[in-house]
């Protein structure tokens, strides 16, 4: 399968997510799955000939945050050696779907370095279709088994879907795949200045997001329900710095 760049090339990526029509759906002993469009070819091993467990990955991005908060980052993988050994392949060892907030680069909170996250972001942290098939691409391509959705302390994209007023240009889009994670509660209060109520709001975005991910993709719902990838969410505090996982 070739890859320009680290990425794999249109045709053969059109190829990997099954783009061929085929008839009604069914699960296959060798990997398949078959629907009424598509049949979605996944690898039996991972492709990652080092491969990283998701809990292993989960105590590598405690550690590296810990170190973060405590000031005591060691800043890995970021010398000329490692540049050059990820200009060839990457394998990164977890995926982050994160906000596109400036305030919660991944990299930095975990304290990682070059091709160690394979990271999404997207205000709001949502599961729209182009950031489920690049964490399908990190999981089925490149062998990553962890997925954090990670929202953070006072998300202005949540709070405008609290807020529901109307918005100018395509920001709608994004407070509209928020808006389903609302509370009853939060859609009839409207308060985004409670801060309590925003930041629970974050955390049920978080979790549907999450949901959402394996809901709308085969690829991740298959991997998951082989045991060789996890989705898990969770919630950056931008005042301390933590990041606190959820489940």
């Amino acid at each position: 399968m070739s890859k320009i760049n680290g990425f794999l090339g249109r045709r053969n990526f059109l190829k990997f997510v099954g783009l061929s029509t085929l008839s009604i759906g069914t699960l296959t002993a060798c990997n398949k799955i078959i629907t009424n469009r598509s049949e979605i070819i996944i690898p039996e091993n991972n492709p990652n000939p080092n491969p990283v467990s998701a809990e292993e990955a989960k105590r590598r991005l405690i550690a590296g945050n810990r170190r973060f908060v405590n000031q005591n980052r060691q800043y890995p993988n970021q010398s000329k050696r490692q540049l050059q050994s990820v200009s060839k392949k990457q394998y990164p060892y977890a995926a982050i779907l994160g906000c596109a907030d400036s305030r919660v680069p991944p990299e930095i909170i975990f304290d990682q370095g070059l091709g160690d996250l394979f990271v999404v972001r997207v205000a709001g942290n949502i599961a729209s279709n182009e950031t489920i098939g690049s964490l399908e691409y990190s999981a089925a391509t490149l062998g990553t088994q962890l997925i954090v959705v990670l929202g953070h302390k006072g998300c202005g994209a949540v709070s405008a879907a609290i807020d529901n007023q109307p918005n100018d240009g395509n920001i709608n889009s994004v407070i509209d795949d928020i808006k389903p994670s609302l509370s009853p509660n939060s859609r009839t209060r409207r308060n985004i200045n409670d801060v309590n109520d925003v930041n629970n709001a974050v955390i049920n975005n978080i979790e549907y997001q999450a949901r959402k991910l394996q809901n709308n993709s085969q690829i991740i719902d298959r991997l998951i329900r082989d045991d060789r990838l996890k989705i898990i969410g969770a919630y950056y505090d931008i005042n301390t710095g933590k990041v606190r996982f959820l489940n």
